[in-house]
């Protein structure tokens, strides 16, 4: 083909789906390799039916959308299921965990410590040094309730059972 100088369109367009296919690799973001399987694709009907340059623009432009849509439905349709659905959501992965409060919360925030790490918190206004449960987060806060308040809830609820018991 004349447009592209000694290099036949079809070598420019696989070439080019080859590029975009290793960019891919390196730039994960699922979106480059579909652009160049229509790259690929447009090389390939390049070199079989001999399209010309307006015509092979049109169908790289084509199997472009169509590929990258018909990606974005498939995975809309059946996610990928992760082994781990917490690995990038630290503050998701220390719920149920107890810490020390590091600094006073005053007006419902505060500071604690968990591991080798402070965090922020908010929870009820409690002194340094009380212990609290982890009930959830939002960002980087982690959401905190004193943990005296569980266990005292756990240690009425049994004698209000043997309360009732003894009654009827």
């Amino acid at each position: 083909m004349d447009q592209f100088g000694t290099f036949e369109a079809h070598w420019l367009w696989i070439t080019l789906g080859l590029v975009l296919g290793s960019l891919e690799m390196l730039v994960p973001g699922v979106y480059l390799i579909w652009l160049a399987l229509a790259a690929i694709a447009t090389g390939l009907l390049t070199l079989s039916i001999g399209l010309g340059l307006p015509i092979q623009i049109i169908v790289f432009v084509s199997l472009s959308l169509i590929a990258a849509f018909s990606a974005k439905r498939f995975l809309r349709d059946s996610p990928i299921e992760s082994s781990d659905p917490l690995l990038n959501q630290r503050g998701g992965r220390l719920v149920g965990e107890t810490a020390v409060v590091a600094s006073t919360f005053d007006g419902g925030t505060g500071r604690i410590k968990h591991g080798d790490s402070e965090w922020l918190a908010r929870g009820p206004d409690m002194e340094a040094g009380a212990r609290v449960r982890i009930i959830g987060s939002e960002g980087a806060v982690l959401i905190v309730e004193p943990v005296n308040l569980i266990e005292g809830e756990a240690k009425e609820t049994p004698n209000a059972t043997d309360g009732s018991a003894s009654e009827a």
